[in-house]
């Protein structure tokens, strides 16, 4: 590799490789393919591997002498090489109501930004999102590729409670709560899906790699949804792309 990743221990059980201090699709595609690399290695006392942007967690349940060299000599080979490339990608398109009884910061954002609720929800829906890692709470999509008109400070005081499918924007990132939860990203609209289920197989759809469209839907459309889905009848739309 031209740019070898920064390798440290952390804490008692884990490993952290660094790569490129950058958010963006290039490294993340390093780090996706290293982390398969990895997984497929089955080494003895591996036992999670997770990723963020730029960087690979390597969690054990033994020794750190007993990986260690294991990780290191996959780097030093320039492992990735070695990985069968796989292009594929779904795109999911998830509906969001933008609604102001959901979209709880739609005005503000609106005049902080000087731009018309509806130019929000334009610039907001427009982009093809890609989930850089999933974290920090199981099921929470971090998403790259917001427009920068759109880039806004977190609110200075979070909310005790943001409801379960609520769409946000903290930075240049935008989100989606799983569950309810405190938070302070600024609240734009709200998604009738489930994000996380402890009791599917897999808990998740969703991928570090793929992608997301929203797609605005109004009150009513995200009522049936809703009923739709607590009936087991509604099916998400989801495209696989074969990069």
């Amino acid at each position: 590799m031209s740019n070898f990743p920064k390798i440290s221990a952390l804490g008692d059980h884990g490993i952290l490789v660094r790569f490129e201090e950058k958010i963006e699709s290039d490294t993340l595609k390093t780090v996706l393919e290293f982390r398969e690399l990895i997984e497929n290695q089955n080494i003895k006392g591996v036992v999670e591997v997770t990723n963020t942007y730029n960087s690979l967690l390597i969690s054990y349940d033994t020794t750190i002498e007993n990986v260690y060299g294991e990780i290191l000599s996959l780097f030093a080979s320039g492992g990735s090489t070695n990985i069968p490339k796989k292009n594929n990608y779904k795109i999911f398109y998830l509906p969001v109501c933008y609604d102001m009884e959901f979209g709880l910061d739609l005005d503000h954002i609106s005049k902080v930004k000087n731009l018309y609720p509806e130019e929000v929800i334009s610039l907001h829906t427009a982009p093809l999102y890609q989930i850089y890692f999933i974290g920090f709470m199981p099921g929470f999509l971090y998403l790259g590729g917001l427009d920068e008109r759109l880039h806004i400070a977190r609110k200075n005081t979070p909310r005790k409670l943001v409801e379960k499918g609520a769409v946000g924007i903290g930075g240049n990132q935008t989100g989606i709560y799983p569950k309810n939860s405190p938070g302070g990203w600024q609240i734009l609209g709200k998604s009738p899906l489930n994000f996380f289920d402890k009791n599917s197989v897999p808990p998740s759809p969703f991928s570090p790699g793929d992608k997301i469209i929203f797609e605005a839907i109004t009150k009513e459309e995200y009522f049936k949804i809703e009923e739709q889905i607590s009936n087991g009848n509604y099916t998400l739309k989801t495209e696989i792309v074969d990069g």
